[in-house]
């Protein structure tokens, strides 16, 4: 308290976001543990209350499954046009864009928001806002597909300690921080500092962000969000009723595994088979939208290593 004014000093005022609930679909333990643990005054709301709120949203789904049945399955996706022809090669010639479109056949389409299916139940409506507010209403194809597709982009800052003998702790505001991968080095890939021993063996564990382009897996006829459910629910919101979405083409469930996040590749018939999965106009409809209040929070990744040495027999 700000012992002057009798008003809390803006040091010790806690950010927030609001995030915006799906209700009604699997699972319900999921939403339950997320409004408890999660959101300003959460664990103060009686299940019961939120359990009869999910079971009310959970029937209007079934209702749909009846009236929307096949809905997913009438998108509407047509080509970019000529005159995006060189922004799109510029897009497929990025290294990102390589190394993360590499496994089945890929394309560029304008898809229709509101019949992509969704497999994140929840989005942060105040990042999304955010994201949304740099491009504004009415935008012109071009800086639409650049928003979508970004190449020039400013990340999210990130801090990194050492917070143990073999442990690193990287920290970012940004959700899309994580872990990528471990790979060898040779010598020539590091700074000439003077620290390196001849024949070194050099591990290095890999930290930063996605390629973060608005992309899409299609099956049959039915095209669902990979990866930019946050840009998505910015256009939709903004009034777009179509994006550039990079379109991933899968033909059977083994390539689904190669592409899709675990979630999806452990309840494929719910998003590709049921008559009626959830989509993006869902988060719009009163029905099944439900706001919550977050406390801001920074995405924290954490790296450890143990070191064995042995002697073995040759």
């Amino acid at each position: 308290m700000n012992m002057m004014t009798g008003k809390l000093s803006k040091q010790n005022v806690t950010p927030l976001s609001e995030t915006v609930w799906m209700l009604g679909q699997p699972a319900l333990d999921d939403y339950l543990s997320f409004v408890k643990n999660q959101t300003i005054h959460g664990a103060q709301i009686s299940r019961r209350e939120l359990i009869d709120e999910w079971r009310i949203a959970n029937d209007h789904f079934y209702d749909l499954e009846v009236s929307e049945a096949g809905i997913a399955d009438q998108i509407d996706t047509f080509g970019l046009g000529k005159s995006l022809a060189p922004l799109a090669a510029e897009i497929a010639a990025d290294l990102r864009f390589k190394h993360a479109f590499d496994t089945v056949p890929v394309c560029v389409e304008m898809v229709e928001l509101d019949k992509l299916i969704v497999s994140q139940l929840h989005i942060d409506i105040t990042h999304s806002a955010r994201s949304g507010a740099k491009l504004g209403a009415g935008a012109d194809p071009a800086a639409l597909l650049r928003f979508c597709q970004p190449l020039d982009r400013d990340e999210a800052p990130f801090t990194v300690r050492r917070t143990g003998k073999n442990r690193y702790t990287f920290w970012s505001p940004s959700s899309d921080f994580r872990f990528h991968e471990a790979t060898l080095l040779d010598s020539g890939q590091l700074p000439q500092d003077g620290n390196l021993r001849p024949n070194s063996g050099v591990l290095g564990l890999m930290v930063g962000y996605s390629s973060n382009f608005l992309s899409v897996i299609r099956s049959d006829k039915r095209l669902l969000i990979h990866n930019g459910h946050h840009r998505a629910y910015a256009l939709r919101a903004l009034g777009y009723t179509h994006a550039p979405c990079i379109v991933q083409t899968v033909t059977r469930l083994d390539e689904l595994g190669l592409v899709a996040s675990g979630n999806v590749v452990e309840s494929p018939a719910l998003y590709f088979k049921s008559a009626r999965p959830p989509l993006l106009k869902d988060f719009f409809n009163p029905k099944f939208r439900k706001v919550f209040q977050l406390p801001s929070i920074r995405r924290m990744v954490e790296l450890s290593f143990e070191v064995r040495e042995y002697e073995v027999a040759d």
